[in-house]
């Protein structure tokens, strides 16, 4: 059993309330944590708040030593947190060492970016007025930041708000998810054994409605949000004055067109419509494939999700694990038998056993229907056939979200056009919406969000600049 003290302001506390930690998978317990009282949840904004000066004047030489040591100890000690990963959050644990890597390379970049916290000397003297004057500017912290968390990258994503925070001298509260508040919790020891300050850092496992509350806190000058949409822009609206980052949820296409590698684009969108039970927000859910190869992609793709094991998280013979709860597990079925009754055809998978979804194929499947048109969250894509590349590209462009999209087309023309015209935050060329590197600007438009994470780009949302003006003649001689 993994036992986990949650943090406030680097001391670990428990509470009267405990917080079971259950394996998706087979439903066996993880290990234990605590719900954090009203009391340690005030506290840890209290603290946050009176420190946010301090830290904001730590010597920026201390902050990427800090980060460059949590990278070291992360990989230190990454089996130990790969399988606390695939045990809460039900990943295979190959997918889990991914994210380990991944965590360590997101506070490698982090402490990177510290180096270039700089600013930018403005041309004053552009306009009469301004000549003898000299503008500088440089960014500072906004404040303290409120990082609430998903379950299903529960140490990368975390990791994406904490080390950007300390790259810039900011403290830090994460309310990480309520299924997979370990990976977090550990991430927390490592941060304080690399010498982070004891205020930056608290993480608290707490029900939402806590957690709403502190979004309303305007002790709080950052809140940084992943999670789904619903909840997303319900706590925009409730943040007030704060700088707002939010990466909500996705349905992201990928366009397969006649040029194309069929064997690499098919293999391609079953790693990366099937890859973590197809719970990530730019997991592959529509396939747009040319008529000219539809018959052949949709062969190999089917061929490929067949060979697919099941299997436990700690297997490393399987590929993939479960779903996080059997609830979402009950939904894919329903959206399922929902597209069915219109006519959908199931090519392969559509069966599930608890909470272990099988994965899945489908085609003649109507647009408009759940399972092709919200986000699925699911190992279980969707066929469309085009004979257009606009066509497909208009197609693809339509719907609510807008995080990233996948185009497979030699054509330089239609790489250009697919950017100019697909309102997402990065279109992929040559492969699947599902490929991120951490260093990358990372968001969406629409519902799919606003800001951007990556450590530069979060970096940026975490700081504001602020100008200073001297003017010569006003200066002593």
């Amino acid at each position: 059993m993994i036992i986990k003290e949650y943090v406030v302001a680097g001391k670990k506390r428990k509470s009267e309330k405990p917080l079971e930690v259950i394996c998706p998978y087979d439903g066996e317990p993880v290990g234990n944590t605590w719900e954090a009282t009203d009391d340690d949840v005030e506290e840890a904004a209290a603290r946050a708040a009176a420190a946010a000066d301090g830290l904001a004047r730590t010597p920026v030489h201390e902050r990427p030593e800090a980060l460059r040591k949590l990278s070291a100890l992360v990989r230190e000690n990454a089996e130990s947190l790969s399988e606390i990963v695939a045990l809460e959050a039900g990943k295979n644990v190959k997918e889990a060492r991914a994210e380990v890597d991944r965590a360590a390379f997101t506070a490698e970049v982090s402490a990177d970016e510290t180096s270039r916290l700089g600013g930018e000397v403005v041309p004053m003297d552009v306009h009469p007025a301004g000549e003898g004057r000299i503008g500088i500017v440089r960014r500072f912290p906004r404040g303290p930041v409120l990082g609430i968390t998903p379950f299903n990258f529960p140490i990368n994503l975390v990791m994406h708000k904490v080390a950007p925070a300390i790259a810039v001298g900011a403290p830090i509260v994460i309310k990480p998810a309520s299924a997979t508040p370990l990976s977090a919790l550990a991430l927390a020891e490592l941060a304080l054994e690399a010498g982070v300050p004891l205020e930056a850092v608290s993480v608290l496992p707490m029900a939402g409605p806590r957690a709403e509350a502190l979004v309303g806190d305007d002790r709080f000058a950052v809140l940084t949000f992943t999670g789904s949409s619903v909840v997303g822009w319900k706590l925009k609206n409730m943040a007030g004055r704060k700088m707002v980052c939010m990466e909500l949820g996705g349905n992201a296409a990928v366009i397969v067109h006649e040029d194309a590698d069929v064997d690499y684009a098919a293999g391609r969108c079953a790693a990366g419509g099937f890859g973590v039970m197809g719970q990530s927000c730019i997991s592959v859910q529509r396939i747009y494939v040319h008529g000219a190869i539809y018959d052949e992609f949709a062969g190999k793709l089917v061929g490929d999700a067949e060979g697919r094991k099941l299997g436990h998280p700690l297997d490393d013979d399987a590929d993939h694990g479960s779903l996080i709860t059997e609830g979402d597990a009950e939904r894919v079925d329903a959206w399922l038998a929902e597209a069915m009754e219109a006519g959908a055809k199931v090519l392969c998978g559509g069966t599930r056993e608890e909470t272990r979804y099988r994965p899945t194929v489908m085609e003649n499947v109507p647009e408009d229907a759940k399972i092709s048109a919200a986000e699925v969250f699911a190992p279980l894509v969707v066929l469309h056939r085009y004979d257009d590349f606009a066509d497909a590209v208009a197609r693809t462009d339509a719907g609510e979200f807008g995080l990233q999209a996948g185009v497979f087309a030699n054509d330089i023309g239609f790489a250009l056009y697919a950017h100019e015209n697909i309102r997402v935050g990065g279109v992929v060329v040559g492969d699947v919406p599902t490929f991120r590197v951490d260093n990358m600007p990372y968001g969406g438009s629409k519902k799919s969000g606003i800001g951007r994470e990556g450590p530069r780009y979060a970096v940026e949302e975490y700081t504001e600049p602020r100008l200073l003006v001297i003017n010569r003649e006003g200066l002593s001689s």
